[in-house]
C-alpha cells in the first residue's frame, strides 16, 4: 500500500467489529462443549468420601456401605477369626498380599489398619460376583468340613479367608480389593 492511499475508516471498524462478535460467539460455542467434559454433580458424590459410625459394629458382625458403586464391607473380627487367620496361610494363594491390591497399610497379615476391624472392597476378583459371608465355621457352615470361616463366591466358587485373601487353586486371580481409608476416631472409618 502506498503513501497516497487513504484508509478506509469505515471498512476497518467493520473489520474489528465482526471480529470481536466472531470472538465471542466462538466462546459461547465453547463453554456448553468444554462443561460438558466435566464431571456431573452425581459423579462428584459418587466418588466422594463415605463416612461411616462402626461404634455399634460387635464383633463377629459385618456392615456393608457402597462407594464408587461397589459395596464395601467392614468386619469387625473377633479374637478367634483372627487366630484363624494365621491357620491358613499356607492354603493362599497370596498370603502376604503381594500383588497390590490394597494401600501400604494394609499389607500385612490382617490387610487392615486396626487387625479386628476389615474393610474390603466386596467383589469377587475372578468375574465380579458378590461373594457371600460364610463365617460359621466347620461342617455348619455348607462348605467344608475344615472351613475356618470367610468368604463364598456362589458364582464359581472362589473362597476367601477373613482378611479377603483367596485361597489357592480357586478361580479368583487376586486378594479381594482392600479401599483406601482412614480412621477419623475410635468409631467413625471413611473409604
Amino acid at each position: 500500500m502506498s503513501s497516497d492511499e487513504k484508509v478506509d475508516d469505515g471498512r476497518r471498524r467493520l473489520l474489528v467489529a465482526t471480529a470481536a462478535v466472531g470472538g465471542v460467539a466462538g466462546v459461547a460455542v465453547a463453554v456448553p462443549f468444554v462443561s460438558s467434559m466435566l464431571p456431573s454433580e452425581r459423579a462428584k458424590a459418587a466418588g466422594a468420601p463415605v463416612e461411616v459410625d462402626i461404634s455399634k459394629l460387635a464383633p463377629g458382625e459385618m456392615m456393608t456401605v457402597e462407594w464408587r458403586g461397589k459395596p464395601v464391607w467392614i468386619i469387625n473380627r473377633t479374637k478367634e477369626q483372627l487366630e484363624s487367620l494365621k491357620k491358613v496361610a499356607d492354603q493362599l494363594a497370596d498370603p502376604k498380599s503381594d500383588k497390590n491390591m490394597q494401600p501400604d497399610y494394609a499389607k500385612n497379615e490382617t490387610r487392615s489398619i486396626k487387625p479386628d476391624i476389615l474393610v474390603a472392597v466386596g467383589i469377587c476378583t475372578h468375574l465380579g460376583c458378590s461373594p457371600t459371608e460364610k463365617f460359621k465355621t466347620g461342617p455348619d457352615s455348607g462348605i467344608d468340613a475344615n472351613w475356618p470361616g470367610g468368604f463364598f463366591c456362589p458364582c464359581h466358587g472362589s473362597t476367601f479367608d477373613l482378611a479377603g485373601r483367596v485361597y489357592k487353586n480357586k478361580p479368583a486371580p487376586d486378594n479381594l480389593e482392600v479401599p483406601p481409608h482412614m480412621y477419623l476416631g475410635d468409631a467413625k472409618d471413611r473409604d
